[in-house]
């Protein structure tokens, strides 16, 4: 396997608060002979697991890196037994220009593993990621939301692996996080994301979707806080009891399409939102074809039961955007 060129500033070996950098060397307009760099925490107190945590992930998602900074600023040292390793801004290049997508490549980073050591930085920072860091975790998390894009329910993510025992401790970091929701990875998960990546690591991990609108809703923002302690006591590497939750409802896309996506351009009249039950034939919103005023609106309805997972927060709509990702509730996994 070849060697990742991105290099860390701090020692992951060492014990206490160390805050630094990922270096990628990658010569541009506005870096020709230095690093973009990626900031990066570790907080290490002796022997224990490691635990990794991502946010930023997409640049435009800023609920996850706002829960994962106050968590940094305020872990007790002397409550740890492990170590927990945080990379709030994981797309720093995207961040840095609250994009989706790096600017630098227009690539986006959890469709870019399992990355390539010698390609562009988006593709060597998921390189590192998958070679270097997943290798060190016991477990992982990786805080997103629906950037300005679209807005989710809040759920966490578990990914249904071959693996059954990971699975299980998958389905288990996503009841301790504590939202009322798992959304169930299945067969129509991307190969080339981060939890698949963690997959192929054997390193149980959840993912979670926190609202969206590209901003931070201090509600959901306090959610994920309270959600990463409760997951750090769940694996043991900070101290005290995590908390007991019900178990969670459980959702997966069964069928792609279920969701509506648009099949035309124009404005999408939204009349429903994500978090509600809906049924077949029911109307998700109004189609408006506002550059051919002549051209009647249409009723855009559901085609199957189903309950809205996320929703478009556009607009203004071109033909194949997502406009109503409907999954369906599992009661077994």
């Amino acid at each position: 396997m070849t060697k990742s060129a991105v290099t860390a500033t701090i020692d992951f070996s060492k014990d206490g608060k160390h805050v630094g950098d990922l270096r990628v060397k990658w010569s541009d307009n506005s870096i020709p002979l230095g690093f973009h760099l990626v900031p990066i925490i570790s907080i290490k107190n002796g022997q224990g697991p490691v635990v990794l945590i991502f946010g930023g992930t997409h640049g435009d998602e800023f609920e996850g890196p706002s829960a994962m900074m106050r968590l940094a600023s305020d872990l007790p040292l002397d409550q740890i037994a492990g170590q927990i390793i945080l990379v709030p801004g994981l797309n720093a290049p995207a961040v840095r220009q609250s994009s989706r997508v790096s600017p630098l490549d227009n690539a986006n980073l959890n469709r870019a593993f399992p990355g390539d050591p010698l390609g562009g930085v988006t593709d060597q920072i998921a390189y590192y990621v998958e070679t270097e860091l997943l290798p060190m975790a016991n477990a992982a998390v990786d805080l997103h939301s629906g950037g300005k894009a679209s807005v989710f329910a809040a759920c966490a993510l578990a990914t249904r692996t071959e693996d059954t025992e990971l699975f299980a401790r998958n389905i288990d970091l996503a009841k301790a996080f504590g939202l009322p929701l798992i959304w169930v990875l299945g067969r129509f998960n991307d190969a080339r994301s981060l939890n698949s990546a963690a997959e192929r690591a054997g390193v149980p991990m959840i993912a979670a979707e926190l609202g969206g609108g590209g901003g931070v809703d201090p509600a959901i923002t306090a959610a994920a806080e309270k959600g990463l302690y409760a997951v750090l006591r769940h694996i043991g590497v900070l101290a005290g009891t995590p908390p007991s939750f019900t178990d969670p409802k459980r959702v997966e896309i069964t069928a792609q399409d279920h969701s509506l996506f648009a099949q035309g351009e124009g404005v999408f009249d939204r009349m429903v939102s994500a978090g509600e039950h809906v049924k077949a034939g029911q109307v998700a919103g109004r189609f408006h074809y506002i550059s051919e005023p002549r051209r009647p609106s249409e009723d855009i309805r559901f085609g199957q039961d189903g309950f809205v997972l996320a929703h478009t927060n556009r607009g203004y709509v071109h033909r194949g955007d997502m406009l109503m990702l409907v999954v369906q509730e599992v009661l077994s996994v």
